[in-house]
């Protein structure tokens, strides 16, 4: 599956619903809302702005010829195409990443700083806020009603991520949002940030989807998702060639709670998973050690 920008807007530059003057959807407040179904969506830079997309090809297609193709079992590893744009995305060890504030209340940038931090316990990487200049990581509030981030080194691609732009956007979090959402979401953004993906994109993830009820779901509040939208960030799954990666971890903060009704296989919803797994934190060692 080839990259793709994520259409977020109406075709006029405008975001999708719409959002009252304090960045909030349709007049809800953040306290009001959260607990609506809010996705992030990978922010992946499309072939055609990536200088690296070269070595990036070449790279998984000579993993997938050293490792002869296989049927797919619950027992053998993950091998997703999309981790070679991880791998290759991800920072250098001991990078130091300027992480600035473009707009948000004191309140609301004061939660953000203390959840992020959190992953330094467990890479090598150093996150650092700073009040000006230059940072690689530069945060939003307001840019639209999502939740998203760059994905790894991404953020330094001006073409797609202008430097007086966000690098990441909180689209509802707000001064009143409840601190455990605000673990959820930052944990999540912060992974993309560090390279990872979504665990249910994974080509090892078991649940059977009730394809009308997503489309229905994801197309009206609070994500108003075209069908192209929705296939590319909830229902299209990550190839099952290139590089190898932990396998579908039902505890991982990369995956949402999904309501049990988006499923045809009656097994109830996902888990509503607000702190690292052992698997995330394992992971993430291992990629930045």
């Amino acid at each position: 599956m080839s990259a793709k920008r994520v259409k977020h807007t109406d075709g006029k530059g405008k975001a999708k619903g719409h959002v009252d003057e304090d960045g909030d959807h349709d007049g809800h407040d953040g306290h009001d809302s959260y607990n609506d179904l809010r996705l992030c969506h990978e922010r992946i830079i499309p072939d055609d702005l990536d200088p690296e997309r070269y070595a990036r090809h070449i790279l998984a297609a000579q993993l997938s010829e050293a490792s002869p193709p296989k049927e797919l079992s619950a027992a053998g590893p993950i091998l997703p195409a999309r981790m070679a744009v991880v791998i290759t995305k991800k920072w250098p060890p001991k990078q130091v990443l300027r992480c600035r504030f473009l707009d948000g209340s004191p309140t609301m940038q004061k939660k953000v700083k203390e959840v992020a931090v959190q992953w330094m316990k467990y890479v090598s990487v150093k996150i650092q806020f700073v009040a000006a200049g230059p940072a690689e990581i530069r945060i939003s509030f307001y840019a639209d009603a999502g939740s998203w981030s760059a994905v790894g080194r991404d953020a330094l691609n001006t073409a797609y991520f202008p430097l007086h732009q966000p690098t990441m956007n909180y689209g509802w979090l707000r001064d009143t949002t409840p601190d455990d959402e605000y673990q959820r979401v930052v944990l999540h953004e912060f992974g993309h940030a560090l390279g990872a993906i979504h665990e249910h994109q994974s080509p090892n993830f078991s649940r059977v989807w009730d394809v009308p009820q997503v489309m229905k779901y994801f197309s009206g509040p609070p994500n108003y998702w075209s069908p192209e939208d929705i296939h590319h960030n909830v229902l299209d799954k990550y190839s099952p060639k290139g590089l190898a990666v932990t396998r579908y971890d039902p505890n991982s903060i990369m995956l949402y709670m999904f309501d049990g009704k988006l499923f045809a296989d009656h097994k109830g919803p996902t888990n509503e998973n607000k702190t690292l797994s052992d698997s995330d934190k394992t992971f993430m060692r291992s990629m930045y050690p």
